[in-house]
């Protein structure tokens, strides 16, 4: 979508402003511009995967994918929530088709395991929305070995978009990301965080740096699953008021708090990716319905050789992908 030179100004300044932009004045404003919603009814008879869906953003995500007629896959590590999360959905909607299953993204092996069982009992998938995530107060590792934010937020949706890689062929995949990524490198000297001692262990660092590594994700795996049609983005949702910044971040939140979107319009941009049908391309990193830079400024941009070292380290943590789907994704190639 080309905007007008006057809206597309506002837009850069809100972006760049960070308060105009992150905060419920972003899409108050950027409603009067941005592409057109979804057609009602467009996922009926679709179905659509949203990891960490108990609660927040997931939660709000999966909303909005109903209201659209999707068939809608709610994962958790909590039995109890999900099923009080599918309560809710089905309050709202009674008629809604909302299954739930228990899965922890974190779990290498268990969540290949869940890839497994879900491709057997829906062979066609339009979309997976990754939203698990957490923030550590201190530095936790799973049983395999890995620092519990990289094995949630990189090293766990590989294993599963990858699992899910014939269903969800001509499908879509979004990543939930997070403004915080621009203060971060990508890291590739200690991607497990290990170097830090106990005491220097920052669990808004590790989230950072891992949401950043997606970024990076998002490219690669838009290249490389382009043969099957399936159609790679990231998104991220601003400032909104769910747990994921309430607990974790509380005095950001106290201070913003009169400034914090909501959950349902901190999700509309993965509801949108995942049901629009306008032609928007692969591999971009969305606010607000509109593509953004991965890079706040031109600065710290991440080199080939970078990119070709995290793509090998995903590959050998996870072993996944096999064979010739593995090759150099690095720019240019």
């Amino acid at each position: 979508m080309v905007l007008h030179h006057a809206a597309a100004a506002l837009d850069w300044v809100m972006d760049k402003s960070l308060v105009l932009g992150y905060t419920r004045i972003g899409p108050a404003l950027r409603r009067a511009w941005w592409p057109h919603d979804p057609t009602p009814g467009a996922l009926v008879g679709r179905h659509v995967l949203v990891t960490g869906a108990s609660g927040g953003l997931g939660l709000a995500t999966a909303r909005g994918l109903v209201r659209l007629g999707a068939t809608v896959h709610l994962t958790g590590r909590d039995a109890s929530r999900l099923d009080a999360a599918r309560s809710v959905l089905l309050e709202q909607a009674p008629l809604a088709d909302v299954v739930t299953h228990v899965a922890d993204v974190s779990d290498l092996a268990g969540t290949a395991e869940f890839a497994r069982d879900l491709a057997a009992g829906v062979p066609r998938l339009h979309a997976v929305v990754h939203n698990a995530g957490v923030m550590p107060r201190q530095r936790t590792t799973t049983r395999e070995g890995h620092e519990l934010a990289l094995a949630t937020h990189v090293l766990g949706p590989h294993v599963l978009t990858y699992g899910l890689r014939e269903p969800l062929a001509g499908g879509r995949v979004v990543l939930v990301t997070s403004g915080g990524a621009y203060g971060q490198r990508l890291e590739v000297d200690d991607p497990e965080y290990t170097e830090a001692g106990r005491g220097d262990y920052s669990g808004v660092t590790a989230y950072a740096r891992t949401k950043r590594m997606q970024l990076v994700l998002t490219e690669l795996w838009a290249r490389d699953l382009a043969p099957d049609g399936i159609r790679v983005h990231s998104m991220h949702p601003g400032w909104a008021d769910t747990p994921g910044v309430t607990d974790s971040l509380p005095r950001f939140a106290a201070m913003t708090r009169p400034l914090l979107r909501d959950a349902d319009s901190g999700a509309d941009t993965a509801v949108w990716l995942a049901a629009t049908s306008d032609a928007i391309g692969t591999g971009g990193l969305w606010h607000d319905r509109r593509r953004r830079p991965t890079h706040y400024l031109p600065v710290g941009v991440e080199t080939p050789e970078e990119i070709e070292a995290f793509w090998r380290f995903v590959l050998e943590e996870t072993g996944v992908p096999a064979g010739g789907a593995g090759r150099d994704l690095s720019p240019g190639t």
